[in-house]
């Protein structure tokens, strides 16, 4: 039989271990959150970059005779 004292030693552990789960978790979560908004804030400059590229292409392709 498991004592009293055995139990709630190990049910505080497993509580401890649940609290540095859940600040890990926390943290990595953060982390990710503005990963997401540098991932984003590039996808917007690269979209920016694309547009420009094309409205100068189809600016250079106007310009080409049409024979």
């Amino acid at each position: 039989m498991i004592s009293v004292e055995t139990a709630i030693s190990e049910l505080e552990e497993k509580i401890t271990q649940f609290i540095e789960l859940c600040q890990q978790l926390r943290a990595e979560n953060t982390a990710l959150r503005q990963q997401i908004l540098n991932l984003q804030a590039d996808n917007k400059s690269l979209h920016k970059k694309i547009k420009t590229a094309t409205d100068q292409l189809r600016g250079l392709l106007d310009k080409i005779p049409a024979d």
